[in-house]
Formats: C-alpha cells, sequence, structure tokens
C-alpha cells in the first residue's frame, strides 16, 4: 500500500490538472473542428488526424467509437487510423502524469513517437486505399454534417460542462484503469525480484518483443500505463522497452483490434497492428541506443529517493481530492438511470392530458362530432390510434461494448441521428439503449452497429 500511494502523491496533482484541460478541449473545441480537416485520402488528413488527436484525451476504449464516428462522417481510412494509432497514446491529462512520475525527457518523446507512428500509419494506410478519393471522402463529409447540428451553449455553460466532463466523465472513463495500472504498479515493485530484469540488461531488442506480447492484447489507458512503466524501469527494465509499454498498451487491444477489422476492414487491421509494432520497437530502440540514458533513468532514480520521504502537503490535499473523484465515479457510474418515464406516470401532465377531464380528453370522449372520429368503430380512428401508439411505443435495446462516456456519448448521437428517433436514452450502468417513435428496429441496430458495437432487442 506504501508504494500505491507513493505513486498516486507523484501523480495526483498532475492528473487534476490535465482532467481540467481534458474538459476544456472537450468543450471550447467543436467536434466540427476536428471532423473538417479529416476529410480526404491525402497526407493532410493524415497530418490533421495525428495533430489533433494527440491532445485528445481519450482512453483506449473511448477512440473506438469517436474514430468509427469520423470515419463514417467522413474521414478517410488513413485518417481514421493515424486518429487510432496516435489519440490513445497520449492527452493532456497523460502527458502531464508522464511528467510527474517519468520526466520531462520520456513525455516529449512519448509525443513524438505517436506522432511519428500515426502519420506513418496513416499514411500507409491511404497509399493502399486506392479507390477511395479524396472528393468522395468531402462528399461523403458535407453530406453528413448538414444532418448533425450542435446547439450553441453561453460561457458559462461551456465551463460548466467542462468541469462535469473532466472531474467526472474522464474520472469515469479512466478511472478503474488508472486504480488498476496503480495496484499492478505495487505488485510489480513488492513481489517481482529486483534482479529479474537484468538477465535481459544486454539484449534490449528481446526484453521489448517480451513487454509487446503482453502489451497489444492487454486493456489499459495512456495514464493508467505510467505508473506500470515506472514499476518495471524501478525493477531494471530499459527506457526502451518502457516506451513499448506506454505506446503498444493503449494504442492497441483486442476491442480494438476487432472493432477495426469488422470496420476497417482485414487489410487496414494488418496495417494498424504493423505500424504500432515497428513504430514502438523502433522507439525505443532509439531510446537505448541513440539518447543517453541518464535522460530518462534520472527521474525514476530521483522519484524511488522520494517515496522514503513524507510528502507534501498539497501532494496529500490532491491525492485526497482525487480519490473522492475516484470513489464518486465508481458509484455513479454503475447506478443505473433511474429517471420516470411519463408515459408510465398515471399523474404526468401528459397523463393528465389525456384523461376525460380535461380538453383534450373531452374532445377525443365520444360526444363529441371529432372524438366519435376517432373511435374505435372509424377505419381512420383505427389508424391514427395505431399511429399513435408506434411513436410513442418505448424499446430497450441491449448494447454491447459500451466502456465508458464516450461510448455512450456516441451510441446516443447515432440513434438521435436516426429519422423518427425521439426520446433517446443510453444507460452505460446496464448497457442499454432506450427510445420511441416510428423508427424501425432494424434502423436502430445498424445505426449501432455501424459504429462498433453490437446491439439486439432486450
Amino acid at each position: 500500500m506504501n508504494e500505491i500511494w507513493s505513486l498516486i502523491n507523484e501523480m495526483s496533482p498532475y492528473l487534476l490538472l490535465g482532467f481540467g484541460f481534458a474538459g476544456l478541449l472537450h468543450s471550447f473545441v467543436p467536434a466540427s473542428v476536428y471532423r473538417h480537416y479529416l476529410a480526404g485520402n491525402d497526407f493532410r488528413s493524415v497530418l490533421w488526424a495525428t495533430l489533433l488527436g494527440i491532445p485528445l484525451p481519450l482512453c483506449s476504449c473511448g477512440v473506438i467509437p469517436t474514430a468509427m464516428s469520423l470515419r463514417k462522417e467522413g474521414a478517410s481510412k488513413g485518417a481514421t487510423t493515424a486518429f487510432l494509432i496516435a489519440t490513445p497514446q497520449t492527452g493532456i491529462d497523460s502527458i502531464l502524469a508522464t511528467v510527474s512520475l517519468l520526466g520531462v525527457p520520456f513525455a516529449v518523446t512519448r509525443v513524438l513517437a505517436a506522432l511519428l507512428t500515426g502519420l506513418i500509419g496513416g499514411q500507409i494506410v491511404n497509399l493502399s486505399e486506392k479507390t477511395e478519393t479524396t472528393e468522395n471522402c468531402k462528399q461523403n463529409y458535407q453530406k453528413q454534417n448538414k444532418t448533425t447540428e450542435t446547439p450553441r451553449l453561453s460561457f458559462t455553460q461551456k465551463l460548466i460542462d467542462a468541469l462535469k466532463y473532466g472531474y467526472v466523465d474522464m474520472v469515469q472513463d479512466i478511472g478503474r484503469w488508472l486504480v488498476l495500472g496503480l495496484i499492478i504498479a505495487g505488485l510489480i515493485t513488492v513481489f517481482v525480484p529486483d534482479d529479474f530484469f537484468l538477465r535481459y540488461a544486454g539484449t534490449p531488442l528481446l526484453s521489448m518483443l517480451v513487454v509487446l506480447l503482453i502489451s497489444i492484447p492487454m486493456y489499459v489507458c495512456a495514464t493508467g500505463s505510467i505508473p506500470i512503466a515506472a514499476a518495471l524501469m524501478l525493477k531494471g527494465i530499459t527506457p526502451g522497452a518502457a516506451l513499448v509499454m506506454l505506446m503498444a498498451g493503449p494504442a492497441s487491444n483486442m476491442a480494438s483490434i476487432l472493432v477495426i477489422r469488422k470496420v476497417l476492414g482485414r487489410k487496414t487491421l494488418w496495417l494498424y497492428l504493423i505500424s504500432i509494432t515497428l513504430g514502438a520497437i523502433g522507439a525505443g530502440l532509439i531510446i537505448d541506443y541513440c539518447l543517453p540514458a541518464e535522460w530518462f533513468l534520472s527521474h525514476i532514480v530521483q522519484t524511488k529517493t522520494c517515496c522514503h520521504h513524507s510528502p507534501a502537503l498539497f501532494n496529500v490535499i490532491c491525492s485526497i481530492t482525487l480519490l473522492c473523484l475516484l470513489l464518486y465515479a465508481l458509484i455513479t457510474r454503475f447506478l443505473p438511470n433511474k429517471t420516470p418515464h411519463s408515459d408510465a406516470n398515471p399523474h404526468s401532465d401528459e397523463g393528465q392530458n389525456l384523461t376525460p377531464h380535461s380538453d383534450e380528453g373531452q374532445n377525443l370522449t365520444p360526444h363529441s362530432d371529432e372524438g366519435q372520429n376517432l373511435t374505435p368503430h372509424s377505419d381512420e380512428g383505427q389508424n391514427l390510434t395505431k399511429t399513435k401508439n408506434k411513436i410513442m411505443e418505448k424499446r430497450v435495446f441491449k448494447v454491447e461494448g459500451m466502456m465508458c462516456n464516450h461510448c455512450r456519448a456516441n451510441v446516443e448521437k447515432a440513434l438521435q441521428n436516426l429519422q423518427g428517433a425521439q426520446n433517446v436514452t443510453v444507460d452505460l450502468a446496464s448497457g442499454t439503449a432506450t427510445l420511441e417513435g416510428s423508427v424501425t428496429d432494424e434502423a436502430v441496430i445498424a445505426a449501432i452497429n455501424s459504429i462498433g458495437y453490437t446491439a439486439h432487442i432486450a
């Protein structure tokens, strides 16, 4: 526990600052800005996808639906792949956390590695897709963009939304992975012998391959991988192998592999995995053989020394604040939506409007001419009744694969864009989507499947 508490005290001030920056990016930078520059089967779209993705605080699971949504709205396969590679490796929160635990050189190297792998991987995919032209991508973007309008918010509303996103939604999304990473780091520090990785000291490439095999299928976010890498370095692993963990762990996992294969195709999936593998190993070899070791080891030594001293009061306050946010996120994440449905409540306004005591209810009674026309004995009345029942029918769909608030928001957006869909509600805790309206079940399932999830009628 002492090792885990020391790691939390080192990271908490930077994490809280990173969560704040994440909220500001989310609320004050319109989503249309990101979509606009990604439509095109050229290097420009790949460059913008990588540059725009690096500061975004999307976790390993949150980047998947976001990228699939960008693809659906006109981004090329190359731009989508670059976004998938670069975005989960970094983020405002993880960059600051890397500075706190691994040092500035490691943070800068991590950003440059994400930039290069994103550019190379995205451009390779673009070159392999000769049939997808820039003009087609731009037309698709313009067509999709006409149907999506974001309501304008005041500065105060944006600020409130930024605080909620940064310190509630973001903590919910990466909180469990951060806690898991801290626990794993503590276990490594306690139970792995100090000389375990010394046997690989003379062959850094072998240690990188071992770390790579573990990292690719493992599900860990960019921030959660930092304490694991720090713990491994304290046990003797090379900085290059630690960078492989920081790159391959967040950028690839079984969930992203399956979704990319389904949406972008098998060829794009192989190019995606090859880009991450070669990019991680190449960056690791450059660190171990071309850059001074003290750049990356000095901060780790300082961190280990500081663990034996009492943390500063400010760090303790930040740590307690972070733990409270994590506890709140844990409680709210797994509480299902308890909002009552108005049509099931006889005391609701809608129900009152249909009672015989209301004016509308009186107009629908058999004593009025209009009411007589809408009686069940009238064909027109029967058709209107069936149509109204169809529109107001509430249906529940089970959505498999949602793991964070980004997932929930993307599913909600996809359903809201369906013509005829009303009162859309997506609940992350129960993994369900509820909606009303005249939209068909097939259209709902197709919309959810198109962004990488699996849906069926609950």
